[in-house]
């Protein structure tokens, strides 16, 4: 989130420092004063291309904005906007006229900040699955752009990005030039292929008035909850964008940190929770973008340095950015992955596990149980019996499922998305229809054979709580008649999961 520790650079915030007895905390465009439970951020007057706080009216309504916008996702980290009185040699809080403002916020442990905990490889999947549960309720009651705004219009999107290769044609050196070149390239030719998809997107109201900022250092555990903060509130383009641009920061992050397991799992998890199964089709253009964002941040401070070592060390930090921009653009071979087995054979835990074992962060999951209760209208821990007349288990609602996943499946492997689809594929039909969509689309295509004693599943269908599935004992025998058994040609491409 911030720099270490700095000595206060102005005679207001030493002055104020004093009188708080706090550390103090610089930024490039603020100070934050910790003391205590509480912490003060005072924006600094300055004025970049992409903020603007040179006056003490637009400072105070930036603190404003910061509040109002932060309050959505934190609302017991940020308190008050508060006024600075006094004099700069002795300034007053919550003394008016005001001489300068500040963001009062709730001080929090900054060992807490996800970035520390994934340093120290102790981010869980538990964190990725709250934290993709709160951005998918925060964004579904985001502000919508409206139909007259340039945000979110094709031709926005692709701007800052072109703009991004422009500059860092100038600010690296000729090492770095091919792969500058290449994703150029490659941004132009995937924006004319999603250019469509990004315009039904903003008709559809998927632009929102999202955080704007959301990697890792971004989001902390406060209280034990997941929490973003410090969103852009300084700059209207960079937070009213697609809702799968915000995601894609997040998912980069996890993949700079080494994390492609967790990203997988993160990304997989949003998909899930909002069924936004588009947003994939435009995430890898999001995502070399925020990566190529970050080189030229790189690549800037490079510029800046006088010391020859760490210039050196800022332009390598440039080219490693560039170089998961061109992983990300540039994937593996996409693989179609479905899971074969009785209720309680481990088929989630088996799908669970090609995620987490992905080497590139690119596989998305598709759980039949999820997506057939979402075709009625349910959340995934609903009880379907009650809620639904006929039930959501009848030969025709599997059918409808099985076409859903089918859908959905296709639009990721098409966006090069490796997909894994949890669900049983009792019947031959069922797996042959999946194996033709791999065949049309000329990905690889696996099959994970799940199985365990009779008495075992039994057990476990017994026990399981907290899960989509409703499967019951009585769903289990009715399972092994149905059960139809893997062909010779389908064992060709199985793997047996016990």
């Amino acid at each position: 989130m911030h720099e270490p520790p700095t000595q206060p650079s102005t005679p207001l915030i030493a002055a104020l420092a004093a009188k708080l007895q706090a550390e103090v905390v610089e930024t490039h465009a603020s100070w934050v004063l910790l003391a205590g439970e509480l912490a003060w951020k005072i924006k600094k007057p300055i004025h970049l291309p992409f903020l603007d706080y040179s006056t003490l009216e637009k400072r105070e309504a930036a603190c404003r904005a910061e509040l109002h916008l932060n309050r959505r996702l934190a609302p017991s980290l940020y308190l008050a906007v508060v006024p600075i009185g006094g004099t700069i040699a002795a300034p007053c809080l919550h003394t008016e006229p005001a001489i300068e403002w500040a963001v009062q916020m709730r001080r929090f442990d900054s060992q807490q900040q996800l970035d520390r905990i994934c340093s120290r490889g102790e981010l869980t999947v538990a964190h990725l699955n709250e934290l993709a549960a709160h951005l998918v309720a925060f964004q579904h009651t985001a502000t919508i752009a409206s139909v007259d705004s340039r945000f979110g219009t094709p031709l926005q999107v692709l701007a800052p990005a072109i703009e991004n290769f422009d500059e860092l044609r100038q600010l690296l050196p000729e090492t770095h030039q091919s792969l500058v070149a290449s994703l150029a390239t490659w941004t132009r030719m995937e924006f004319d292929r999603i250019e469509p998809v990004l315009q039904k997107r903003r008709q559809d109201g998927f632009v929102r008035e999202g955080h704007g900022d959301l990697h890792l250092g971004n989001l902390a555990l406060i209280d034990g909850v997941v929490t973003p903060f410090d969103g852009i509130e300084f700059n209207a383009d960079l937070r009213w964008i697609d809702v799968a641009s915000d995601i894609a920061f997040t998912w980069i992050d996890l993949l700079d940190h080494g994390q492609p397991g967790l990203a997988a799992w993160f990304l997989s998890a949003w998909r899930e929770a909002s069924g936004d199964t588009a947003a994939l089709t435009v995430m890898r253009f999001y995502a070399v973008y925020r990566a190529v964002v970050r080189a030229k941040i790189a690549a800037i401070r490079a510029g800046q340095e006088s010391d020859p070592q760490k210039r050196e060390f800022d332009q390598s930090l440039a080219r490693d950015y560039l170089e998961l921009a061109q992983r990300i653009a540039v994937p593996p071979e996409p693989t179609l992955t479905l899971t074969v087995g009785l209720s309680g054979s481990g088929k989630t835990t088996a799908s669970a596990a090609v995620l987490m074992n992905d080497p590139t962060g690119s596989t998305l999951r598709l759980r039949s149980d999820v997506e057939r209760k979402r075709l009625f209208g349910l959340d995934p821990l609903a009880v379907s019996a009650t809620a639904v007349s006929g039930g959501i288990y009848t030969p025709q609602a599997t059918r409808q499922t099985y076409i859903r996943l089918q859908e959905d499946a296709e639009t990721l492997l098409a966006g090069n998305w490796s997909v894994v689809v949890d669900a049983a594929f009792l019947r031959h039909s069922e797996r042959e229809e999946f194996r033709q969509l791999a065949r049309r689309l000329g990905v690889k295509f696996q099959l994970l054979d799940c199985h365990a004693p009779v008495d075992e599943l039994r057990r476990r269908l017994t026990v399981r709580t907290g899960d989509a599935s409703e499967a019951t004992v009585a769903v289990l025998e009715q399972q092994r008649a149905w059960f139809e058994p893997l062909t010779p040609a389908e064992l060709e491409s199985t793997t047996q999961i016990e």
